[in-house]
């Protein structure tokens, strides 16, 4: 009998233990679904640049040192603390629109994209990303194999909705793990995003038929400017390819509704590229594609990468802070984002 009850009694400590677990389990599970999107924190509170320089003729310029630049946020020149040279390699993610929208030109796409890995750095790393329908996916982590990244691009697939800027927050977060390497992002997008889309049309179902083409403001897209935040802390450039199917003049039934929604799309893309110091490539034709991309790795070829010290670190007060990027020789010009949230 008391053998039994020794069991009977072990059996209870043991459900006890089982049911604390769970209640523990579900205290932690709902915690994490109350806390709010992270963060990418930095190790430095250094503000991270990449810059394009040209002569007046719009060739590249890649022989300049550190004292050939001069950094000025608000009006007021920084000291350089850190210089890295235009051959330095970069940390590249290569990111694939595989949404519905670009079933009809995957074959162009992916054979674009391996040739864009020929004009890259034997040394840059390279990540395949796509997103479509299921959500984002990592095809092939950061490698300078480029038969494994060749091969990582001829399996992107996919059908359904637009995750753009959760793809983009996922490729930063890859990003974040490269440390003090220089990075860049390569997206091939329609920028026609699904959560940003039904915002929109939100908006423009309300609006009078004067307010239509205004009443979007793509600058205050909550999405975007997480992007942006994430972009700025951990100094990426992003270069957005623009499919043609994102084209506002490009619509086969120019409905103003629809025009407004997919103007506001492209101007997001823009901000994008001009926020993040990068540029904006418009892909009119399809056959045009792989010249755009040996273009984009050309821009990533002759890039300087400069970090300095803000003048007031400890202040996040969410104001804007101006750049601006000067050469000592007069004939050459610099570009670069032109400044950034302190937040």
């Amino acid at each position: 009998m008391s053998r039994f009850l020794s069991s009977v009694s072990k059996r209870g400590q043991l459900q006890n233990t089982v049911a604390l677990a769970l209640v523990m389990l579900a205290a932690f599970t709902a915690a994490l679904a109350q806390e709010p999107d992270e963060v990418i924190k930095t190790e430095t509170s250094l503000v991270q640049l990449n810059v394009g320089v040209v002569d007046h003729q719009g060739h590249a310029v890649t022989t300049l040192t550190r004292n050939d630049f001069a950094v000025y946020e608000d009006g007021v020149r920084r000291p350089i603390e850190q210089f890295e040279p235009t051959e330095t390699p970069f940390s590249l993610v290569l990111l694939l629109d595989m949404s519905g929208s670009t079933i009809n030109f995957r074959q162009q796409i992916q054979q674009a994209a391996i040739r864009f890995l020929d004009a890259l750095s034997l040394d840059d790393r390279v990540a395949v990303v796509q997103f479509n329908g299921k959500g984002v996916k990592s095809l092939l982590d950061f490698s300078t194999d480029r038969k494994r990244i060749a091969y990582a691009i001829t399996i992107a697939t996919g059908a359904g909705d637009t995750p753009f800027y959760q793809a983009l927050k996922y490729s930063l977060h890859q990003l974040a793990r490269e440390r003090q390497r220089r990075k860049a992002i390569v997206v091939l997008t329609d920028g026609i995003d699904t959560e940003a889309q039904k915002g929109d049309r939100a908006l423009v179902s309300k609006a009078t038929e004067s307010e239509v083409s205004t009443v979007i403001k793509p600058e205050t897209n909550s999405q975007l400017n997480s992007v942006l935040g994430d972009a700025d802390r951990l100094g990426v450039t992003v270069f957005p390819l623009a499919l043609p199917s994102g084209d506002p003049k490009q619509l086969p039934l120019p409905d103003p509704l629809i025009t407004a929604m997919y103007s506001a799309a492209r101007t997001r893309l823009q901000l994008l590229a001009d926020r993040t110091g990068g540029r904006l490539n418009e892909i009119h034709r399809l056959d045009s594609l792989a010249r755009l991309y040996a273009e984009v790795a050309a821009d990533l070829r002759s890039l300087y990468s400069i970090a300095y010290q803000p003048p007031n670190q400890t202040a996040h007060d969410g104001k804007w802070r101006t750049i601006r990027i000067e050469v000592t020789r007069q004939d050459l010009i610099a570009r670069t984002k032109p400044g950034y949230f302190k937040r």
